[in-house]
């Protein structure tokens, strides 16, 4: 989940000092989810896929009796990234998505924007202590509507590295979403889901990622009927990414399954376009 590591000082002393630019690249991320009857786009991250879903669920349940049916959704997420430091990165962009909710793929729209920060709050750097990282990012539907959602996704995660060079280590941590909807009658409580996992990066600079957690979803309401029925159920995702030797992502691939409890699949994948990479 890193949005990759900025520029590394020359161990020449004696050379020349390179200036600080920064990375900066759209990391264009593209997703086809299929979504289970009764409930909305959760899991790890794809707070834009969500927040589309949510406040198409929030439109036509209001003139669905028999609940959310199942769904199938593509979306496109483009936030211009800033790796201002190997630390921290800015990013925010738009999104844009097309659904199918059984009478066709809809056309394919701009569905919401966002902003974000992803920091490292302490570094191991070869000592005892994992690497705490802290992920912010704040989602909203468009159009600007009655209905429209506001989605806080906030993710604390701890990497523990067993070796110098950080190829191979232990995760773990939590990620909690909190929507509120521009609705009066309707309601959406917070997600959240506890995880460990781990990974392990090659010489040829293929990575690959693993986590597996629980997720617990509080369920949904409008005008005092259930919307999405709450649930706690296991989640899994994989990453297999390929980076540069400094530890740039240049492509990746997430699958992840997600019982909700029927279960959902997602795919995705994330080819960044760099304006500037160090």
């Amino acid at each position: 989940m890193s949005a990759g590591a900025a520029f590394a000082a020359d161990d020449d002393k004696d050379a020349p000092s390179k200036p600080a630019v920064p990375n900066i690249y759209l990391d264009l991320r593209t997703t086809y989810a299929t979504i289970p009857a009764g409930t909305l786009g959760l899991g790890f991250g794809g707070t834009s896929l969500s927040a589309a879903f949510e406040a198409l669920a929030v439109r036509r349940g209001v003139t669905l009796p028999n609940g959310l049916p199942s769904a199938k959704s593509i979306a496109v997420d483009l936030p211009l990234t800033v790796d201002v430091s190997d630390r921290v990165s800015l990013y925010g962009g738009v999104s844009g998505s097309t659904t199918d909710v059984g009478g066709g793929w809809s056309a394919f729209d701009i569905t919401s924007w966002n902003i974000g920060v992803q920091a490292d709050l302490y570094k191991q750097n070869g000592g005892k202590i994992p690497t705490i990282t802290l992920q912010s990012t704040l989602t909203q539907s468009v159009p600007n509507e009655q209905d429209m959602t506001n989605s806080f996704n906030n993710i604390l995660e701890f990497d523990y590295a067993l070796d110098e060079d950080e190829t191979r280590g232990w995760l773990a941590g939590v990620q909690y979403t909190h929507t509120d909807i521009a609705s009066p009658v309707a309601r959406i409580k917070p997600n959240t889901i506890l995880y460990a996992g781990g990974y392990y990066q090659w010489p040829s600079n293929w990575k690959f990622t693993g986590r597996l957690g629980v997720q617990s979803f509080g369920g949904a309401q409008i005008a005092g009927r259930t919307l999405a029925e709450s649930f706690t159920q296991p989640i899994l995702r994989l990453d297999i990414d390929r980076m540069d030797d400094n530890d740039n992502r240049l492509f990746g691939i997430t699958g992840q399954i997600a019982w909700m409890p029927k279960p959902s699949y997602r795919i995705t994948l994330r080819t960044p376009l760099y304006a500037v990479r160090n």
